[in-house]
């Protein structure tokens, strides 16, 4: 039996007991009934997550994975390739934005390098970025497949083990991703497991003008009329139209459910690899919280698809985890309000007329 199969046996709904134990307890609380929203309904899933009252999330890390992909020759991105090292150092140098919001949330940022194609071994040999390269970027998926499906399969099972591996020392974990050109690949993972339409998935990525989102969309329809991705196989997917970085995204998904840990998932690249999570073992999508909704038009069905709502709406576009890094805020925030806010009784306050 492989990684995943055998990590797959292990992911089973949220505990209905501590569900129920939470709500109990939250329809206590001395305030107008249910009066801090959706803070207390992520209380429950919370509660449900970890089988406990008081959940665990003060040990934080964003996995950040990097991966490159071989369509970026198609003219789909503003950005030439060469950007994705360059962003792992300035990851690795504590200068981009998810360095920035990690600090501010109390959360750890490791770096990952899925395929990134180029050289990133001295980076991995001082210790400074984890390496599980799958392969020196994808393939050209305008062209034929991105990946081999043992390659596919290797991808998710390297998130999985970095879960595993995490799981020891961190309570939560947050979903990232760097590489130049994967709204492409995102985008037609979104279009094959939605069935929505690529005109309305397809958005501008980097900042793409009129004329050049009008060729995305013409190539994401020929990747997907030339690869013919099974909407029922995640692997199938994501070796046909994916890549690297989201096979481990949607490892890390799947590692976090088999170990009872919530995971709060970013933006729109990284809900492609929670859309492949779930369409591998459905069950995971207990664990996942929407961090935010992009700018990417796309993401809403996505989110849609997946059944549910972000925390937060700030018009993000970045990636690399900075929207979950956010969202933990509000993970922190949810836990208080069920552990040290005092039911009426507990206060000695008067309760609602009935």
């Amino acid at each position: 039996m492989s990684l995943l199969e055998r990590t797959i046996k292990k992911i089973y709904p949220q505990d209905s007991a501590f569900r129920d134990r939470a709500k109990e307890r939250l329809d206590q609380l001395a305030l107008p009934h249910w009066a801090l929203g959706d803070l207390m309904d992520l209380s429950i899933d919370l509660a449900g997550i970890t089988r406990s009252m008081t959940p665990l999330v003060s040990r934080k890390a964003i996995v950040t994975m990097a991966g490159d992909h071989g369509v970026v020759a198609e003219g789909v991105s503003k950005f030439p390739q060469e950007v994705t090292p360059q962003m792992v150092y300035n990851f690795v140098n504590g200068g981009a934005g998810i360095n920035a919001l990690a600090r501010q949330a109390g959360a750890e940022v490791i770096v990952v390098d899925m395929g990134v194609a180029s050289d990133l071994t001295k980076l991995a040999d001082q210790g400074k970025i984890m390496n599980k390269k799958v392969g020196l970027g994808t393939d050209n998926i305008a062209k034929g497949p991105a990946m081999s499906h043992a390659m596919a399969q290797r991808s998710v099972e390297s998130g999985i083990d970095i879960a595993f591996e995490l799981g020891e020392r961190i309570d939560i974990f947050g979903t990232g991703d760097m590489g130049i050109g994967n709204t492409t690949p995102s985008t037609a993972i979104a279009a094959v497991v939605t069935g929505k339409s690529i005109q309305e998935l397809t958005g501008r990525g980097t900042g793409l003008d009129d004329e050049q989102l009008a060729h995305k969309r013409v190539v994401i329809k020929e990747i997907i009329d030339r690869n013919k991705p099974d909407p029922k196989n995640g692997l199938d997917i994501l070796a046909k139209v994916g890549g690297f970085e989201i096979g481990g995204i949607a490892g890390l998904i799947i590692g976090a459910a088999a170990q009872k840990k919530p995971v709060v998932v970013d933006g729109f690249i990284s809900s492609a690899g929670a859309l492949i999570a779930c369409s591998l073992e459905p069950f995971v999508r207990d664990y996942i919280i929407c961090a935010h909704r992009s700018m990417e038009p796309g993401h809403r069905a996505m989110q849609e698809k997946l059944g549910c709502r972000p925390l937060l709406d700030l018009n993000l576009r970045l990636g690399e985890g900075t929207g979950a890094a956010l969202a933990m805020n509000l993970v922190e925030a949810s836990v208080a309000v069920l552990t040290e806010v005092a039911t009426f009784e507990e206060a000695a306050v008067a309760g609602a007329d009935k």
